[in-house]
């Protein structure tokens, strides 16, 4: 079982991280951190194997304690799961031996493909002897094809996968979704969730309706366009 350690400021993804977690098969969540300092301990205590990182947090950066988790605890492997897109916090993720890369908002698609990759390189790493030329390359991603096409240009912030999946969950409800119910369905933030959909309006993909409750408040629902 690899024990992982999430530090994350957002208490409400760090809970949708712990349950990701519980559906992928051979993890298991140790702790759970949301500030630098309480990672500090949890690292200098539990030297878990595998660590998700986030950048912004209210004490320090994620990237400010690369070189304390190297030291108090070498053996933990480090994944980033942030919205820091910046080259200087990139470039000092890769040469911190950070092994993984995730942009918010994440998928469970995206995040599961990753601790899979992850186990596997693990568990080739583990085994004696040597290694073949194709596991080798695995370690380094190398066996991931190269994209032969165009990118797709999107709006700064908007993550092609993401809002395909998102425009899928709507065409799905033939009655629509909040922005809420957005991010319940894909393990995101309401905001982050509205944000999408926003696009998706602006894009004449969708469609949008201010309905009341039962208690009289409004809201703001969404509907998949033809």
């Amino acid at each position: 079982m690899i024990e992982v350690l999430i530090i994350e400021d957002d208490k409400r993804i760090a809970d949708i991280h712990k349950r990701f977690i519980e559906k992928i098969e051979g993890f298991q969540v140790v702790g759970s951190a949301n500030t630098g300092a309480e990672a500090q301990d949890w690292i200098q205590t539990l030297k878990p194997q595998l660590i998700l990182l986030d950048v912004y947090l209210p004490d320090v950066k994620g990237t400010e304690l690369l070189s304390y988790i190297q030291q108090e605890s070498p053996d933990s492997d480090i994944i980033f799961i942030t919205a820091a897109s910046e080259t200087d916090i990139v470039k000092k993720a890769f040469k911190g031996g950070v092994i993984d890369y995730i942009l918010k908002p994440l998928t469970f698609d995206r995040f599961r493909e990753s601790l899979l990759s992850y186990r596997q390189k693990r568990n080739s790493l583990d085994t004696q002897g040597s290694l073949t030329e194709e596991s080798i390359q695995l370690l380094w991603n190398k066996n991931r094809p190269t994209a032969s096409t165009e990118p797709i240009l999107t709006p700064k912030g908007i993550d092609p996968s993401t809002m395909a999946r998102i425009k899928e969950k709507l065409a799905d409800c033939g009655t629509g979704m909040t922005a809420e119910e957005m991010g319940a369905a894909c393990g995101m933030s309401r905001s982050t969730a509205r944000r999408y959909l926003e696009h998706l309006v602006t894009e004449q993909l969708a469609s949008a309706e201010l309905l009341y409750g039962t208690i009289g408040r409004p809201e703001r629902r969404y509907f998949s366009r033809p």
